[in-house]
């Protein structure tokens, strides 16, 4: 499946989640499908954003391992193997992927943000605190890979490459 559509997915499914532990599942989520869209775009996008796309990669799997399966509890409620993530065959328009990416983590570490505010579970709290450093990171490296792009759009508009 596409990333746009994984994408819009997952905003929507985080638009969904009602109770905390749902909402840091989501983060987890959106940083497993932070990790593949980084690890696609590093082996075939464009050459030119390989490298920074190797780290949205690693930045996302590092947002993966935050969170505390044991804290979360319950058979199945967080996957061994994000399925989302799973499901990405193609990115086919980078910009709009990434675009929607950074709205994505956006929109998590907003809802991380009231979880964090509104729990007195001190685990949940410093997961939620963990996952949003997380995001905020991923977003970082999101934002330099559309820079990127927009230079080297800016280059082949004026004839140089």
């Amino acid at each position: 499946m596409d990333a746009v559509r994984l994408i819009a997915a997952g905003r929507h499914a985080l638009a969904q989640s009602g109770a905390a532990w749902d909402i840091v599942g989501e983060a987890w989520q959106a940083q497993a499908l932070t990790q593949g869209v980084g690890s696609w775009l590093a082996v075939t996008g464009p050459p030119e954003l390989r490298a920074e796309a190797r780290g949205l990669g690693e930045a996302g799997g590092r947002g993966c391992g935050l969170l505390d399966r044991a804290a979360v509890g319950g058979e199945g409620s967080v996957p061994d193997y994000p399925p989302r993530a799973a499901q990405l065959t193609e990115v086919t328009d980078v910009r709009q992927a990434l675009l929607g990416l950074q709205a994505l983590l956006g929109e998590v570490g907003i809802a991380l943000v009231g979880v964090a505010c509104g729990t007195d579970d001190e685990t949940l709290y410093w997961q939620c605190i963990e996952s949003i450093d997380a995001a905020d990171e991923s977003s970082d490296r999101v934002r330099a890979l559309l820079r990127r792009i927009s230079v080297r759009e800016r280059g082949s508009a004026s004839g140089v490459t």
